[in-house]
């Protein structure tokens, strides 16, 4: 797990040349690989790509063709570059490179048990998935993501698909998946899990370079929303959210009584974002 550096030197790396963060276990900077970054950036900051973005990739057809093609059998060819250039680690993946049959099998890749060991303290909030994360100990009405102007508000996200008024003035956690790590997100606790509602919206990539040029990704991005009960941490609202070439989000759970680590669902190809929101004085972020 990797958690982004400070609001300010995030929204000035993901402005100018590179994205960077922290990595947790050594404490060193790292500037980001980015799959895509100069498309990214054409599509984002030219007036030619902002316009082939709105007429061709924003649109549900489009994701759904680029999904139906990374699972053709072809596509396996695209496996071995991509884990050498992203280092990928070979040793944590549950098969071997040469059976996974296609793109799309190998990016929603389960791991060897054991390879992401839960934490047996009821008490410490397991992370959702592997990421890049960002935390906000009090999202009050005008908390600001780490780019430009964009707000990161309950009444937003959750849309009213669920109630926002637990969450507001609590606290968020975000993990931001690239398109090279683990796909699989699970439960941080112990919980009774609703129902996942999706809300429909956009496709924007959710990569700082999009983020500072579109702030309310997260507001208008397609986005499934799950309420979950717990005894520690009181309600939580699980939210997944899509993004550019998403073709879709899966949910593998049974509504009702899960486990801490259990999996929820996975992210079928492309780059996705979770978001957890708590109720005010649930948690306390390390």
């Amino acid at each position: 797990m990797t958690d982004q550096q400070s609001p300010e030197a995030a929204a000035a790396a993901s402005s100018h040349a590179h994205v960077r963060y922290r990595d947790r276990q050594t404490g060193d900077i790292i500037v980001e690989r980015v799959p895509g970054e100069s498309l990214l950036r054409w599509l984002y900051y030219t007036t030619t790509g902002s316009l082939f973005f709105r007429a061709v990739l924003n649109r549900p057809l489009c994701s759904r063709l680029f999904g139906w093609w990374q699972k053709k059998t072809w596509t396996q060819r695209q496996i071995r570059p991509f884990v050498e250039r992203y280092r990928i680690d070979l040793e944590e993946i549950e098969h071997p490179l040469q059976q996974y049959r296609n793109f799309n099998d190998f990016f929603i890749r389960r791991l060897k048990p054991q390879t992401r060991p839960c934490d047996p303290n009821p008490e410490r909030l397991l992370s959702p998935a592997d990421g890049k994360v960002l935390v906000y100990p009090h999202l009050d009405p005008g908390a600001k993501l780490s780019v430009k102007s964009c707000t990161l508000t309950a009444d937003a996200l959750l849309a009213q698909a669920i109630d926002p008024i637990p969450y507001r003035n609590g606290a968020a956690l975000v993990v931001r998946l690239a398109p090279y790590d683990y796909h699989r997100f699970h439960f941080p606790a112990d919980v009774q899990a609703g129902e996942t509602l999706l809300i429909d919206g956009d496709f924007h990539s959710v990569n700082p370079v999009a983020l500072a040029r579109v702030p309310n990704i997260f507001r208008y991005n397609r986005r499934a929303v799950c309420e979950l009960q717990t005894a520690a941490f009181g309600k939580i609202a699980y939210i997944e959210i899509g993004a550019l070439n998403v073709a879709s989000i899966v949910q593998t759970y049974t509504p009702g009584s899960c486990k801490r680590g259990q999996e929820k669902g996975f992210f079928q190809f492309g780059g996705s974002t979770i978001v957890l929101l708590f109720e005010p004085g649930a948690i306390v972020f390390d």
